[in-house]
C-alpha cells in the first residue's frame, strides 16, 4: 500500500527552510509521496514563521487558504509546524480550529509520527498538538530533501540565540544558543557538496557566537577554514554575523580563506547609542564604526549587507537623522530597512513612546531612498569590470540570457546579474564582464565558465 500524498509550504527565514528540508527528507524517506500542488493532496504541512506581525499574517493567510481547500474536500488534512506554532501553541487551534495538528519547532523530528497519527488514528482533541523542549544538543540537519536549487544550500551551524534584544521574540521560540559540533557541521557540508552544492551559505541566529557555549570560546574562524577544505564547494557565504566577537583571527580568516566570498551580512539595527542601549544590542556607535573600518581595511572589495529598524519606541527625529547620516557615510552595498514591529511579550512592547505606523513607514521610505542612491551608484561602478558570477536559472524574460548572482548577492535577498551567454546552466561559475547597470541589478556578458 502506497503512502499518502503530501504538499509542503515553507515560510520564513533560511533557518526555517533548513528545518523544512529536514522534515521533507524524513517524510519522503518514510514513503510519503510529495506533490507540488496542495489541491488534491492527502495532507498539507505548513512550516510557519512567527517572527514579526507581517510574517504571522502571511502564515495565517496560507493556513486559511489550505483550510478552505480542506472544507471543499480538496485537501485531506492540514498540519501547522514551526515558529508560529511554537509561539502561539494551543492558542492557534482557537484561531484556526480546522487545523488537524500543530507541531512546535522542536517537534520536527517526529513529523512522520504526526502525519501517521493524523491520517491513520482516531482524532481526539488532546492529540492535536506536539511540542518538545529546546534541545541541549544541536539537532542534525542531514538527509534533507532540498528546496533550494541544487547548486546552493544553507548550512545551519547552531540553533537558538542568547542575545536578548528587546525587540526580538526569537529566544522564546528557538531557545538558547546551542552550537552544532564542528565534526557534525563538516559532515553535513560534505553531504551537501556530494549532492551538488557549490555555494554554501552559513546561517544561524548569531553566527559569530558559534562555539562559545560548547567549547568555551568562539570558533567560527576555525570552522570556516575547515569548510574551505570540503571538496566540491566553491563559494562560502556568511549570514547573520552579530557585530560582536569579531576577533583578528576571524577577520583574517574572512579575508584570506580562498572560498569565502567577500560578502558579510552584519545586522546593526541602529547607530544611535541611546537606541542601541534601548534595544539591548550591547554595542556602541564607536565600536560599530571601528569594526566597519577593520573589515573594510582587511577585506578588499567587501560587500556589506546590514539591516536597520526605524521607528523603534522613543526614536526621535534627531536620532533617525543620525541614522540617515550614518548610512550616507558608511555606504553599505546592501541594506534592508524594517519599520519596528511590536512583538507581544518582548521588553520593547512595554516601552513608552511607541510611534504611529505612518511615521514608521515614512522613516523606512526615507532611509531606503538614501540607500537606493548608494546601491545604484555601486552598481554603476561595476560596469566594465570582470566579476565571477554563479548561474541560478534561465532568464524567463530574455531568451539567450540567464539570471546569475555576483559575490555581492545572497539568494532571494539581494540583486541579480542578467547574463548573456550560450550553453550556461544552473550552478555554472562564470567569469563575466559587466556591461550595464539597471537600478540595483547588473547586466553582463559571459567570458568563460570555470
Amino acid at each position: 500500500m502506497n503512502k499518502p500524498t503530501f504538499a509542503f509550504v515553507s515560510l520564513g527565514c533560511p533557518k526555517n527552510l533548513v528545518d523544512s528540508e529536514r522534515m521533507l527528507g524524513q517524510l519522503t524517506q518514510d514513503g510519503y509521496q510529495l506533490t507540488a500542488d496542495a489541491d488534491g493532496a492527502d495532507i498539507v504541512v505548513i512550516n510557519t514563521c512567527g517572527f514579526i506581525e507581517s510574517a504571522r499574517q502571511e502564515s495565517l493567510g496560507v493556513i486559511r487558504e489550505m483550510l478552505a481547500l480542506k472544507e471543499q474536500g480538496r485537501v485531506g488534512a492540514v498540519v501547522v509546524a514551526g515558529c508560529l506554532a511554537e509561539r502561539k501553541k494551543e492558542v492557534l487551534l482557537h484561531e484556526v480550529p480546522g487545523v488537524d495538528q500543530i507541531v512546535g519547532v522542536f517537534g520536527r523530528e517526529e513529523i512522520v509520527h504526526v502525519l501517521d497519527r493524523t491520517l491513520y488514528q482516531q482524532r481526539h482533541q488532546e492529540q492535536r498538538s506536539l511540542f518538545r523542549p529546546a534541545p541541549v544538543r544541536a539537532l542534525e540537519d542531514t538527509a534533507r530533501l532540498r528546496i533550494t536549487p541544487r547548486h546552493y544550500a544553507y548550512l545551519k551551524i547552531s540553533e537558538g540565540c542568547d542575545r536578548l534584544c528587546t525587540f526580538c521574540a526569537i529566544p522564546s521560540m528557538r531557545g538558547k544558543h546551542v552550537t552544532k559540533p564542528i565534526e557534525q557541521v563538516l559532515h553535513e557540508a560534505r553531504e551537501l557538496a556530494a549532492d551538488g552544492v557549490r555555494e554554501l551559505i552559513v546561517v544561524a541566529q548569531d553566527t559569530t557566537y558559534y562555539g562559545l557555549d560548547l567549547y568555551g570560546k568562539v570558533r567560527l574562524a576555525e570552522l570556516l577554514r575547515k569548510l574551505n577544505d570540503v571538496e566540491g564547494l566553491e563559494w562560502i557565504r556568511v549570514l547573520y554575523a552579530y557585530p560582536i566577537h569579531f576577533t583578528e583571527e576571524l577577520i583574517a580568516t574572512l579575508a584570506q580563506t580562498p572560498k569565502i566570498v567577500p560578502y558579510l551580512d552584519l545586522p546593526l539595527q541602529h547607530i544611535n547609542d541611546r537606541l542601541l542601549k534601548r534595544m539591548q544590542r550591547r554595542v556602541s556607535r564607536a565600536e560599530t564604526e571601528e569594526l566597519l573600518s577593520r573589515l573594510r581595511r582587511a577585506i578588499p572589495n567587501l560587500a556589506l549587507r546590514t539591516t536597520f529598524i526605524v521607528g523603534f519606541p522613543g526614536e526621535t527625529e534627531t536620532e533617525f537623522e543620525e541614522l540617515c547620516d550614518f548610512v550616507k557615510e558608511a555606504r553599505f552595498e546592501r541594506v534592508g530597512v524594517f519599520p519596528y514591529s511590536l512583538e507581544p511579550g518582548t521588553p520593547a512592547a512595554r516601552l513608552p513612546d511607541h510611534l504611529p505606523e505612518e511615521i514608521k513607514q515614512q522613516r523606512r521610505d526615507r532611509l531606503m531612498e538614501i540607500q537606493q542612491e548608494i546601491a545604484f551608484a555601486w552598481a554603476r561602478e561595476q560596469v566594465g569590470k570582470e566579476l565571477e558570477v554563479i548561474v541560478d536559472r534561465p532568464d524567463p524574460e530574455v531568451p539567450g540570457h540567464v539570471l546569475a548572482r555576483s559575490y555581492a548577492d545572497a539568494p532571494d535577498i539581494d540583486c541579480m546579474v542578467r547574463l548573456k551567454g550560450k550553453g550556461l546552466r544552473a550552478g555554472d561559475l562564470v567569469r563575466a564582464r559587466v556591461t550595464g547597470a539597471d537600478g540595483y541589478d547588473l547586466a553582463g556578458r559571459a567570458l568563460r565558465v570555470r
